[in-house]
């Protein structure tokens, strides 16, 4: 996860190249949750997060020097094991629900993460929650209320299992917003990494199976598709304002639902669509009332909270 980048006045906004790195973007997470559904359920959550971590610190070896010389306040190691401990938490029921559910759902439910966000700001950061925001909030919600659907469809372990990932993954972003002030964005990412890699190591070991060589192989893919997703939404922070980007977020759904349903025979669901829809119509809204008020953006892109 990184800190989006802000555009300052000598850099010149290039609308259409952010658009296109956040498509790419949304393509690459969405080849990762479809690579986290072949692997299937054979290797336990924890330790396929674990995996998916450990192999990811190979990408980290051009920061072993600045992270070598890092002095920091005992409250800012405090804030980064913090962050590792919920984020640790997310990802392995991000990797528990991609296993158990259909990836539309995965992929709409994630949306929520920013509108957490956006609560959270209002809670521990102090920033205005108007009654604009506030009916974003409740819509977005009513767009989850969409998707879960209680009463008419079964809500598995897997569907609540994306509510509190959504949650983890919201308090995991606020404390990286925090801690940017403080760090570069490497060292940022870099102790991310880290944290939960120590953190998935104890529950992997609980429940470690030997995986096979292929099963190998998928992780070590998702690692190389889930960094190189983190890197081209950089790209995209930097061409464009967030308010021109996060509605793009919306294509990583429609790639979800036609995946979902011409590789793995999920159907499609148009209540997840709809949901999923309304919900990313929340998020944008935010972010562009934060670009027309010219405020220090809090509102994360949605892809700025997977794995």
């Amino acid at each position: 996860m990184r800190a989006e980048p802000t555009l300052t006045p000598e850099t010149t906004p290039k609308p259409g190249l952010g658009i296109f790195w956040m498509v790419v973007t949304g393509i690459l997470f969405v080849g990762v949750t479809a690579l986290v559904k072949v692997l299937g359920t054979r290797v336990p959550a924890p330790q396929a997060a674990f995996l998916r971590y450990a192999m990811g610190l190979v990408f980290l070896l051009p920061m072993l020097r600045p992270l070598m010389r890092l002095r920091l306040e005992r409250r800012i190691w405090l804030m980064f094991g913090a962050r590792g401990a919920v984020h640790t938490v997310a990802v392995a029921l991000w990797f528990f629900a991609m296993a158990r559910i259909p990836i539309a759902d995965v992929t709409a439910m994630n949306y929520l993460s920013p509108i957490y966000v956006t609560l959270g700001a209002a809670l521990f950061l102090g920033e205005t929650l108007a009654l604009r925001r506030v009916l974003a909030v409740v819509a977005a919600l009513i767009g989850a209320l969409i998707i879960l659907r209680p009463g008419f469809r079964e809500v598995g372990p897997g569907h609540f299992a994306m509510l509190f990932t959504a949650v983890f993954f919201g308090a995991s972003y606020l404390t990286a917003k925090v801690l940017s002030g403080r760090c570069s964005a490497g060292i940022v990412v870099a102790m991310l990494s880290i944290t939960v890699t120590i953190g998935l190591a104890p529950l992997a070991a609980a429940v470690w199976v030997t995986p096979t060589l292929g099963e190998l192989a998928i992780l070590a893919a998702v690692a190389c598709l889930a960094t190189a997703g983190h890197y081209t939404m950089t790209l995209a922070f930097g061409a464009a304002p967030l308010a021109v980007t996060q509605p793009v977020t919306f294509l990583q759904l429609v790639w979800a639902v036609a995946l979902g349903a011409l590789v793995f025979g999920e159907g499609v669901d148009v209540f997840v669509v709809l949901g999923g829809t309304v919900i990313v119509a929340a998020i944008s809204f935010i972010s562009w009332r934060e670009s027309v008020l010219k405020r220090r953006a809090i509102t994360p892109v949605v892809s700025a909270t997977k794995v």
